[in-house]
């Protein structure tokens, strides 16, 4: 579905590029994590897969056709940032913002739709007219979710999605992208410095250094024997973390209510 092809991008006055020669492929209700520290070159590749940024050299190709970002047009692939407050007009509604993206459709129809979404987040239809100042950092990220999907996406990127969420929060807000993947079948690419989230979501692994793609593993193999050294130190420093990582339910995701998030 989505094809990255040896894909570089170099900022003026950077000594080196800030992503090299990176290739990799998602399929089709499938999820690929991309890691690595700060400055690995997450973000810019992530700028570059949804069209903010074009690369310097390389291809990316949707469906087989380039990522090409056009006025008016609603992109196939939709972006989840870190923080959902700054994603969303705080001078309008919540329903107004997930509205935005759709075209075609009659006032009925829209609004029909921005119900349908809101109850598959999670929130209820009747806070539509609600701005987002009134809603929690949790219930913003359903709403930002809501939005991202009402553009009907084939890959969904999510920068950091849980970053921002307390523990608590961080599991609804996992469960949610994994029932969300399974019904609508869209490819994701998560952006995380945070593998235990990577554990719960991914099924491929694209790991980052310096710009360049060290490994790329099936999650579990990377897990279990990672290949590259510096994955290996990445692993290692998770292990000695005092903190645990998000805990997610073994049985299916659960549609909750807004109260979930404990707001």
């Amino acid at each position: 579905m989505l094809s990255v092809q040896g894909v570089s991008r170099r900022y003026p006055r950077s000594p080196r590029p800030a992503v090299h020669s990176v290739s990799f492929t998602v399929d089709e209700g499938t999820t690929l994590a991309i890691v690595g520290e700060s400055g690995a070159g997450k973000s810019t590749l992530c700028r570059m897969l949804v069209g903010l940024e074009a690369p310097d050299t390389g291809h990316i190709l949707l469906d087989g056709q380039p990522v090409t970002v056009r006025p008016g047009r609603v992109s196939r692939l939709q972006m989840v940032f870190q923080d959902p407050f700054s994603a969303l007009n705080p001078l309008h509604s919540v329903g107004w913002s997930i509205a935005e993206p759709m075209t075609g459709m009659s006032r009925g129809q829209r609004r029909a739709e921005v119900v349908r979404l809101l109850t598959l987040v999670g929130i209820a239809a009747d806070r539509a007219a609600v701005r987002p100042a009134a809603f929690s950092g949790g219930q913003l990220q359903r709403v930002a979710l809501a939005r991202a999907l009402a553009a009907r996406p084939r890959v969904l990127v999510c920068d950091e999605p849980t970053s921002s969420l307390d523990v608590s929060v961080q599991a609804q807000v996992l469960n949610l992208l994994l029932r969300l993947q399974d019904e609508e079948r869209f490819a994701c690419v998560l952006v995380t410095h945070d593998l235990g989230v990577v554990r719960v979501l991914a099924d491929d692994v694209l790991v980052l250094r310096s710009g360049e793609a060290v490994e790329h593993a099936p999650a579990d193999d990377l897990f279990t024997c990672p290949a590259h050294e510096y994955t290996r130190s990445l692993l290692a420093a998770v292990q000695h973390e005092a903190a645990p990582g998000p805990a997610v339910p073994a049985g299916p995701a659960r549609s909750g209510g807004e109260s979930d998030d404990g707001h």
